[in-house]
């Protein structure tokens, strides 16, 4: 149990019959008339809906300890993405739904945090950025410059993202893992 005088940014609640809500942002507002409360942003972490919720100031809510850990990506299996925890060298296997945009960007050997409930896995993190080899873009037109447009490039995933016209296939590029945006080329 805890106050909602202490929430904090990616903290887990368990509200409404057992679901898992994520504290995606919280504020704290003191009218000049009447009692304090918090205003709060909730992601539910199954389903990924965002809800905004009210309380009052130091109301007691139910935590949820999430286990966090460092897992390696080993392979795919079917429709599942299997995970080998780096401490215990044991496997669990990560659903599609579970893993979310993040499997856009796995590649085996890959480093992630998969969030755990009760044995289960929630989510699967990965660092703000990753670095993947362009599998496949059209060729640039002579003339291109770093300032022009953008085009569709594949990675060495599968996934596609918006490259400058002057990126090549072959290319390292940087990509973040949050918006799929091109952050730029990897030298080496």
């Amino acid at each position: 149990m805890a106050s909602t005088n202490d929430l904090k940014n990616g903290m887990v609640l368990k509200l409404d019959a057992d679901q898992l809500w994520s504290v995606v942002e919280f504020q704290h507002v003191k009218p000049g008339k009447g009692p304090a409360f918090v205003r709060t942003k909730l992601k539910n972490v199954l389903s990924g809906k965002i809800v905004d919720k009210t309380f009052n100031a130091g109301t007691k809510v139910e935590t949820a300890t999430v286990d966090r850990r460092n897992m390696q990506y080993s392979y795919r299996d079917g429709e599942h993405f299997v995970f080998m925890d780096m401490e215990t060298y044991d496997q669990i296997h990560v659903t599609p739904e579970v893993a979310g945009d993040a499997a856009n960007y796995l590649l085996e050997g890959f480093e992630a945090t998969v969030a755990m409930y009760q044995g289960n896995p929630l989510s699967v993190e990965l660092p703000a950025a990753v670095e993947l080899v362009i599998a496949h873009t059209e060729p640039g037109v002579q003339g291109d410059r770093s300032t022009g447009g953008s085009k569709p490039a594949e990675l060495e995933t599968g996934y596609e993202v918006q490259v400058p016209l002057f990126i090549t296939t072959g290319e390292k590029i940087k990509v973040d893992t949050r918006t799929g945006e091109y952050l730029g080329r990897v030298n080496g």
